[in-house]
């Protein structure tokens, strides 16, 4: 690799002063670097257009957290641009890279010495009044909640058209398995190796003693309906995708979720496997 763009979240690196050292990095290396600089929380925010992307990149090294990679993931799925992280945040499941070993993982890079793993997504659309809706994709999670006052929503869930169970609470959450250790997790569900093949099904503080996550295959549909709790049938709900593009649901809305054609293509520089890395940062965040 020689051919190199960053995305930084610029309230993590305050200042560019190390977007501008890798940059600076890259290019002593004989090798070119285009800079984006993510300010928001648009879409247009995460990475830049595809057509403004010169067609030699090879590598987008996104600086930030697990949620500027995650973004910067949805928005470029269609160039297949490999991604790795540099964690500038807390935790960093997804982000391997660490502002100490940074130019030694581009030292690799370049050498063509780095793993490439696919991690699968999921693409959800729904049905208002009816009428289908824009489908988009997500890397950690599709996730149907309540909104507005403090009140539960009733979701009826079914999988491949059979009745599956209906979740009274705050939400459900259906995640892949690199979603697993993010808000599913904190949800209670299972953290599952990112390299599966499965969906996970996660009530959010459901109003009942027995709910618990279900995970189901990839190649399965997942269909979740709004349900009416009360005689008013006045309740809503919201479907947001890895956290964004938040749309309004009513009674009778339904969402489809299943696996997305598309993968993500993450880098990664170690041999360290999963179970070794949970480790490691379950020790260190406890």
């Amino acid at each position: 690799m020689k051919h190199f763009l960053t995305i930084t979240n610029v309230h993590k690196d305050q200042g560019g002063r190390l977007t501008e050292a890798i940059a600076a990095y890259i290019r002593q290396k004989g090798g070119t670097c285009t800079c984006f600089w993510s300010a928001g929380e648009k879409e247009e925010d995460a990475a830049p257009k595809l057509s403004e992307i010169s067609p030699k990149t090879e590598c987008a090294l996104v600086l930030g957290g697990d949620g500027t990679l995650i973004r910067a993931a949805t928005r470029l799925v269609e160039s297949r641009i490999p991604l790795i992280g540099v964690n500038l945040g807390t935790l960093g499941y997804l982000c391997e890279l660490e502002e100490k070993n940074v130019f030694e993982a581009i030292d690799c890079l370049m050498a063509e010495e780095y793993l490439l793993d696919q991690r699968m997504m999921l693409e959800g659309f729904g049905y208002q009044a009816e009428k289908k809706t824009e489908a988009k994709i997500a890397l950690n999670d599709i996730v149907i909640h309540r909104r507005g006052p403090l009140s539960m929503v009733r979701l009826k869930v079914s999988v491949n058209g059979e009745y599956l169970n209906t979740f009274c609470g705050d939400g459900v959450i259906l995640s892949t398995p690199t979603g697993s250790t993010g808000y599913s997790m904190s949800a209670g569900g299972p953290i599952v190796a990112p390299k599966a093949q499965m969906i996970l099904i996660t009530p959010i503080n459901p109003h009942d003693l027995n709910s618990r996550s279900i995970v189901i295959g990839a190649e399965d549909e997942v269909t979740v309906e709004l349900a009416a709790r009360r005689h008013q049938k006045d309740e809503t709900a919201e479907v947001s995708f890895d956290g964004d593009h938040a749309k309004k649901l009513e009674i009778g809305d339904r969402v489809v979720i299943r696996k997305a054609s598309e993968t993500a293509r993450i880098c990664r520089i170690s041999n360290e496997s999963f179970l070794e890395i949970l480790g490691r940062k379950m020790r260190t965040y406890t």
